[in-house]
């Protein structure tokens, strides 16, 4: 397979409705690369057929409680800039790289790196395609592009999306995002939830809300705080690995694995950077953070001690 950076492509907001329910946000065309595959009824039996053994490699970082995944944007179809956050990702020691759900930039994405590939949406029916096309996770989440448009989702939507995906896809590893803008304990029973529903990883977020009051070092605190509580309260309230994204920077990413993260997820402060030599600068101290004496000694001695999330609310 040949690799080739092409001109950005913008991609026109969606109405709700669309989004959730209807067409999916990119029409998909048969592979290159499977010029004689019949288009399959049964998405399921393909897609869990494609990778059978992928779920142990994806999660054996969070397992490890030393995932990073670089996060280029639900909403970023822009090829040129995703291919330099895959790279960042691939160079600068990330464990995981989450990219908006497209087969194409995800059969680009398979050129430059053999991480785990994440594809994030809010339409269950486009999974599949990204599965077919070299995909291994599944992200229902990373809604702060939605957020931008005035778009907020339910709990009972991000449920009913995960049983929707589930259904189509109930071998694949599903990541969901436990959205920010309901109160901790909803946030507990909606991680609780989908648990139950068969997500394997839950993700938090929060960077969005926060609005430091000062610079340097206490900005960079104050920026994560929401998501550190999230990280905190949902990690003893699920047995599934829990990865604290949102807000996050080599100052905090300690911190969310003191708060029982299992991994960290990073995305503006990677994706906004105009530059891949900086991109993989900035993954690099991320993942030096992560991995630091001081964090691998934190990551020991709270493995297995757990308080439950109802002792701190």
């Amino acid at each position: 397979m040949t690799c080739s950076l092409f001109m950005p492509i913008s991609t026109p907001p969606k109405l709700r409705h669309t989004l959730l329910y209807g067409q999916s946000l990119r029409s998909e065309q048969p592979s290159a690369s499977y010029p004689n595959r019949r288009a399959s009824s049964s998405p399921v039996v393909r897609a869990a057929a494609a990778l059978p053994n992928d779920k142990e490699l994806v999660l054996r970082a969070f397992q490890q409680r030393r995932a990073l995944k670089i996060i280029a944007g639900l909403h970023n179809f822009d090829k040129e800039n995703v291919a330099a956050v895959v790279t960042a990702a691939d160079k600068g020691g990330a464990t995981h790289v989450d990219i908006a759900c497209d087969s194409e930039l995800v059969k680009l994405a398979t050129c430059l790196t053999s991480l785990p590939i994440c594809v994030s949406s809010v339409d269950p029916s486009t999974f599949a395609a990204a599965v077919h096309a070299g995909a291994q996770m599944l992200e229902i989440g990373n809604y702060d592009s939605f957020y931008d448009m005035g778009i907020t989702f339910s709990p009972k939507e991000i449920l009913n999306l995960t049983k929707q995906t589930r259904r189509l896809l109930p071998s694949v590893t599903l990541s969901v995002t436990v959205p920010h803008n309901i109160s901790l304990p909803d946030q507990i029973e909606l991680a609780e939830m989908l648990e139950q529903e068969g997500a394997d990883v839950i993700q938090t977020e929060g960077g969005k809300c926060a609005i430091p009051s000062d610079s340097g070092v206490l900005g960079l605190i104050q920026k994560a705080t929401p998501t550190l509580a999230s990280a905190y309260c949902l990690s003893r309230a699920v047995r599934i690995p829990v990865m604290c994204s949102s807000g996050l920077s080599a100052v905090t990413v300690p911190m969310a694995i003191a708060a029982g993260a299992a991994g960290v997820g990073v995305g503006s402060a990677i994706n906004k950077l105009n530059d891949v030599v900086a991109m993989i600068a900035a993954v690099r101290s991320i993942a030096n953070a992560l991995n630091s004496p001081e964090t691998t000694m934190t990551r020991s001695s709270i493995s297995g001690k757990q308080m439950l999330a109802t002792d701190v609310l």
